[in-house]
C-alpha cells in the first residue's frame, strides 16, 4: 500500500457499516479519505476513534442528486488536489414486495444504488484522466447482483435489479477505460447454504450476509438470516486493501468473499 500512501479516496456512504469499516481501514493505511453521507456528524463520531498516519474528512452529500456529487468532487479537487480511489459503496435495500412498495421508495433505491454509483463514477473518472496518475474505481456490490432469491426469503424488492445493473455498469465502465490508468474491480459478498430447518427448499440458496443496519431489516423481517453466517464490514475492508495493494499491471475485475460456516449472527 505504500504507493497510496498520502493519495486521495473518496467513500461512499461512509457514515456506518462497509463504507466506514472502509474509511477506517484506509487511514490506518495512511491514505487521505473523503467520506460523502448525508449524516455528516455521524461519519465525524464514528471516525474519531480512527487510528493511522490517514486523514479523514466528513463531507455532506447525497449521491442521488449529481449537482451535489459534482460539488462535493469539486471541493476535493480545488482542497486536496485530486481523487485517486473512489469507493461505491452507498447503497439501500426495501424488504416490500414490489406491488406494496410506494412509487417514490422503487425510484429512491434505483437513485442510491445505480444513479448515484453513475454519477459519482462519471465526475470521479474526468478528476483521474485529468491527475494521470493511476486510479481505481472499486464498486461494493452484492450476490444479488448475480442471481435473484429464491421463494421463501423476504423480499428485497427491485434491489437485485439494482445490483445486477452495477455489474453489468462495472464491466462496462472497465472496457471504456482500457488503455487508460484507472482500474475498475467490483466486491461482491457471497455464501450460498440452506439452513437446517428452513423451509426453503434444497435446490434453492441464500446469500451471505455482512453484519450492517441492513441486515438488521432483513432479520426483522425473517428470523431465519439470524442464523445465517455473517461477514463483519472489517472483512470486506480488508479485501478492498487487498484490491488496491497488487501490482498496477494486475487487475482485479471481481472478488468474491464469504462467511466460512461457523459463528452465526447472535
Amino acid at each position: 500500500m505504500d504507493r497510496w500512501r498520502d493519495k486521495v479516496a473518496v467513500v461512499t456512504g461512509a457514515s456506518a457499516g462497509i463504507g466506514l469499516a472502509i474509511s477506517k481501514a484506509l487511514v490506518q493505511q495512511g491514505l487521505i479519505v473523503v467520506g460523502l453521507a448525508r449524516r455528516k456528524a455521524k461519519m465525524e463520531d464514528a471516525m474519531q476513534d480512527a487510528s493511522g498516519p490517514g486523514q479523514f474528512h466528513a463531507k455532506e452529500c447525497d449521491i442521488t442528486k449529481e449537482q451535489n456529487v459534482i460539488e462535493a468532487l469539486n471541493w476535493v479537487k480545488s482542497t486536496l488536489g485530486a481523487v485517486n480511489i473512489l469507493i461505491n459503496n452507498a447503497g439501500v435495500v426495501n424488504h416490500q414486495k414490489i406491488e406494496e412498495t410506494p412509487t417514490p421508495e422503487l425510484e429512491h433505491i434505483i437513485n442510491v444504488n445505480l444513479l448515484g454509483l453513475l454519477y459519482c463514477s462519471k465526475e470521479a473518472i474526468k478528476l483521474m484522466k485529468e491527475n494521470q496518475q493511476e486510479a481505481h474505481i472499486i464498486n461494493i456490490n452484492s450476490v444479488l447482483g448475480h442471481m435473484v432469491p429464491p421463494p421463501g426469503l423476504v423480499s428485497f424488492s427491485i434491489y437485485p435489479a439494482t445490483k445486477f445493473a452495477v455489474t453489468a455498469l462495472s464491466e462496462i465502465l472497465k472496457n471504456e477505460l482500457i488503455g487508460s490508468n484507472i482500474r475498475v474491480t467490483v466486491r461482491k459478498c457471497i455464501k450460498f447454504c440452506v439452513m437446517p430447518g428452513s423451509s426453503v427448499p434444497e435446490k434453492n440458496v441464500s446469500p451471505g450476509l455482512v453484519k450492517t443496519e441492513m441486515v438488521v431489516a432483513a432479520i426483522n423481517k425473517n428470523s431465519m438470516f439470524s442464523k445465517m453466517p455473517a461477514l463483519e464490514p472489517e472483512d470486506v475492508a480488508f479485501s478492498i486493501v487487498h484490491a488496491l495493494t497488487v501490482p498496477p499491471h494486475v487487475e482485479i475485475n471481481e472478488i468474491t468473499i464469504q462467511a466460512k460456516q461457523g459463528p452465526l449472527l447472535p
